[in-house]
């Protein structure tokens, strides 16, 4: 595998890497910083992933343009020649870092993608100052939490997660 850092490109994206493999020929998967331009894709994606919740608020155009606004060196795409293959959206509140929505494409899974994806979340936000990341995962998505079991995310049983909507929302259940 070969990786490249922090290379910027015409549109101003940084470009955190790339993964060479040889599948019928070389195929690079680059990594790169998510901007707005990808939403249909990214959100395609999402919609096409099993085990992902989803809102119509928070997870609208408008919602995922307000979460990169606030964060816009921590979210991340991967793609395969300019076909989108993954994503990860990260942030934080300036304490701690916080992993939503991350995917890849089944079909390429296994590859290392998530894996550099998380790591690339991972460093952006140990750039910003950050030192621990939580994240959610529902219980019944089994290949989402052994992907996190494998990225080394532990379970924490000493907490109760809670939730309250301050207006209400259409979530959107693709379990």
């Amino acid at each position: 595998m070969h990786f490249l850092n922090n290379l910027r490109n015409a549109k101003g994206r940084t470009k955190c890497g790339s993964i060479e493999k040889v599948r019928g020929g070389t195929v690079i998967i680059t990594i790169r910083t998510m901007d707005i331009e990808d939403f249909e894709k990214v959100y395609d994606l999402w919609i096409h992933t099993e085990g992902m919740g989803l809102n119509t608020t928070d997870d609208s155009r408008e919602g995922i343009a307000k979460y990169l606004l606030r964060n816009p060196k921590t979210c991340f795409v991967a793609e395969d020649n300019g076909k989108l293959v993954g994503v990860i959206m990260s942030g934080h509140d300036g304490r701690r870092g916080f992993i939503h929505h991350t995917t890849v494409r089944k079909e390429y899974r296994g590859q290392g993608i998530g894996k550099k994806l998380v790591d690339s979340a991972m460093t952006a936000l140990e750039a910003e100052g950050i030192h621990k990341v939580a994240l959610v995962a529902f219980e019944k998505n089994i290949s989402g939490n052994a992907f996190w079991e494998k990225a080394g995310f532990t379970v924490r049983d000493d907490l109760v997660y809670r939730n309250k909507n301050i207006h209400q929302l259409t979530r959107i259940d693709l379990i």
